[in-house]
């Protein structure tokens, strides 16, 4: 076991009772933990304040100077000490309200000290509350300039484990480590791309004496997270690659092709073309394919699928396609029924509300493979879901489907079937590169020829009466009109327009017979849920409102205006893809963001990005950058990115650097056999665990 293992209670100054502390509230176990227990900031000393010009805005100045009339005052509870500090500027208050014999013992006169600490304004006078006090010696060496600031809380600091606290123990860490700190990336990279080796950086980082310190080993660290990160994810692929066969789809039959020449829709556009390609590429390599799929609301995502279904039968195999509603479900029933017209092949559609005794002859005919193409919800997952022989699946909107969820499908064939996954979410090429490192990604970036881009315009409520007349005479062009709602009943923790009174105020502004209003949301039943659709899509309902059940994959062609309520309550792609469900016909369309008068610095970007943009990944790319990885990622990913230092925003080139630096590792040496590349296979040895279906699908 190497030193840094080591119990975190053996550190000289811990013990158990603050161990027990450290690793509840900060996670540190060991050694190790501790060391990369980074500082949230640093105080540089060499940038000294005077009283006189002190602003009570900063979080921390830096003073020199006397402390004088040490004297505790008041009793009981509001005991509390106060002293003088002088500069020459001026006079400050220090105060102390605990430990205070300790500190009046401590403070020495006729002595010259630093003193940090945030600067407050009390009865019109500043002060400063518990500072950190350093007395100055002119004969001997001054310490580093910059003062280290450590993360706590307040269990901590209640236990007196304060900044100052923690950075002694990291002195005191260094002292028992000694020269132990092991490097962990291949020291031929260190080498090469001039990195601090890991001691050296971590040295820096805990005890800078220059700004350039704090930045050389802040990147090395920063680095070392994103190395390891790429590592974790194109080792496994490469294993992959290497382990896993799949079913050799090598020829291009008699459905593929009748489809391709007659019942094609639209000419393919050149994107399309170009990931078609790759999937076939994929499907005849002989390894199992796993491949992401991202198009923007409209790029004909489905058509691709489609294409590679009918591969897959061409070579003699079941196909499926799994989507996260029933709504949605049924559209790409009703869309590849249409497709497909004639062509002789068996389609079946399974779901929740699919009647028991159509469930059972589905499952016959599935197991006899008398199906050629099975399209459904969660219901495909059940066990007793068998097929004859699965060669694709196709997994829609994937991000919806929880990890073990779509494991099911993975193991439904002795062979394991090809995997695409679908998402209609543009994923930025920076959380492509992490979340889903580990994917082949193809991305259709055209949209088909004849889409018309959509017009967004941002109105607050001053401008309803003109929004209502909008609609009004699109209505009276034929057209037909989403309204969305974030919320279905009234709130009482939320200033929100809600889908009841949304509802009550649309039928009293389109009142009937001259309008007909739909109505959706999610505590319907799936029999209301398909009444309200329908009358919609056939045109009967003028209006649909609705909450963001409608969010993916309806799809009503003669719909050209979406009004979005409180639009700046969604998130960036979320408005994204609720603005998809318009502007899939040849009419111009129209999405309207309603939101109140004033916005947050966030939200009013986040409309003027959504004003100013269609392009779906400059979206999801400020999306990133508003939100963060973390939320974007959603709960059920949420552990992926768990980086101390690195940005994958901000620190993208590197990034980049990293994933091309492992790739070519890789190339070289899939299975980490050289000993440069020991340290390598020692993480991946430690870092072993379960398949992660996370990664497969």
């Amino acid at each position: 076991m190497n030193l840094i293992d080591t119990p975190i209670e053996y550190l000289k100054g811990v013990g158990p009772t603050r161990a027990t502390l450290l690793q509840r509230e900060l996670g540190i176990f060991t050694f190790g933990d501790l060391l990369l227990c980074f500082p949230n900031r640093y105080v540089d000393r060499s940038h000294i304040s005077t009283i006189a010009t002190i602003d009570t805005t900063c979080s921390m100045v830096v003073l020199r100077g006397q402390i004088h009339n040490v004297q505790t005052i008041g009793n009981g509870r509001s005991m509390h000490l106060s002293a003088q500090l002088t500069d020459g500027t001026g006079t400050l208050e220090l105060v102390w309200f605990k430990g205070l014999k300790w500190v009046k013992d401590s403070i020495k006169p006729s002595t010259e000290y630093t003193v940090m600490g945030k600067p407050t304004l009390f009865n019109g006078h500043v002060n400063i509350a518990h500072p950190e006090l350093e007395p100055i010696n002119y004969n001997t060496l001054q310490p580093d300039n910059f003062i280290a600031v450590y993360p706590s809380t307040e269990k901590l600091k209640a236990a007196n484990i304060t900044s100052k606290s923690i950075a002694k123990l990291v002195r005191q860490l260094f002292v028992q480590l000694g020269n132990d700190i092991p490097e962990t990336i291949p020291p031929a990279v260190v080498t090469l791309y001039h990195l601090p080796t890991r001691a050296e950086a971590l040295t820096l980082i805990h005890n800078p004496r220059v700004a350039t310190d704090i930045t050389n080993a802040t990147a090395r660290m920063k680095f070392e997270e994103l190395f390891f990160m790429q590592l974790d994810y194109l080792y496994g692929k490469k294993q992959r690659e290497l382990r896993t066969g799949g079913r050799i789809f090598a020829k291009v039959g008699e459905k593929f092709n009748t489809f391709y020449h007659q019942h094609l829709p639209f000419e393919l556009t050149g994107a399309q073309k170009r990931v078609v390609k790759e999937i076939r590429n994929d499907m005849k390599s002989g390894h199992q394919m796993n491949r992401l799929l991202q198009g923007d609301v409209g790029s004909g995502k489905t058509l691709v699928a489609l294409l590679c279904m009918l591969l897959a039968i061409d070579n003699g195999c079941q196909t499926c396609l799994m989507a996260p509603t029933e709504i949605l479900a049924k559209q790409h029933h009703s869309t590849i029924c249409r497709m497909l017209g004639d062509m002789g092949l068996n389609i079946a559609l399974l779901t929740g509300s699919t009647r028991t005794t159509d469930k059972k002859k589905i499952k016959t005919a599935l197991r006899e493979g008398e199906i050629d193409i099975l399209i459904g919800t969660h219901a495909l997952l059940e066990d007793n879901v068998q097929f004859a022989d699965l060669g694709l699946v196709v997994i829609d909107e994937q991000h919806r489907f929880g990890v073990e969820q779509r494991s099911k499908l993975w193991v439904k064939n002795s062979l394991p079937p090809h995997v695409l996954v679908m998402t209609a979410t543009p994923i930025p090429r920076t959380l492509a590169m992490t979340v889903y490192g580990d994917l082949d990604c193809s991305v259709i970036d055209e949209l088909p020829p004849g889409r018309r881009p959509i017009k967004t315009i941002h109105s607050t409520e001053a401008g309803r009466l003109r929004v209502i007349s909008f609609l009004r005479s699109e209505i009276a062009k034929g057209r037909q009109v989403y309204v969305v709602y974030p919320l279905i009943d009234e709130s009482e923790t939320l200033d929100l327009n809600n889908l009841d009174e949304g509802y009550d105020s649309i039928t009293r502004d389109f009142p009937m017979p001259q309008y007909q209003t739909a109505i959706l949301h999610g505590r319907m039943s799936a029999e209301a849920k398909e009444y309200e659709m329908e009358r919609f899509k056939s045109g009967i309902a003028n209006i649909m409102v609705s909450t963001t059940v409608i969010e993916v994959g309806v799809d009503v062609p003669n719909a050209t205006v979406m009004v979005i309520e409180n639009a700046e309550r969604f998130g960036l792609s979320q408005l994204h893809q609720l603005r998809g469900r318009v502007g899939r016909g040849g009419e111009q369309s129209y999405c309207i963001l309603m939101t109140k008068e004033k916005l947050s610095s966030t939200g009013r970007e986040r409309i003027n990005t959504m004003v100013n943009s269609t392009d779906g990944f400059r979206i999801a790319e400020a999306d990133l950058k508003l939100r963060g990885p973390g939320d974007l990622q959603g709960k059920q990913q949420s552990g992926l990115l768990q980086l101390k230092l690195a940005d994958i925003v901000n620190d993208e080139p590197m990034v980049r650097a990293a994933r091309d630096i492992v790739q070519q590792l890789l190339d070289r040496d899939p299975q980490l056999q050289s000993p440069e590349l020991a340290l390598m296979k020692r993480h991946v040895e430690q870092h072993k665990t379960h398949v992660d279906w996370g990664k497969i699908s």
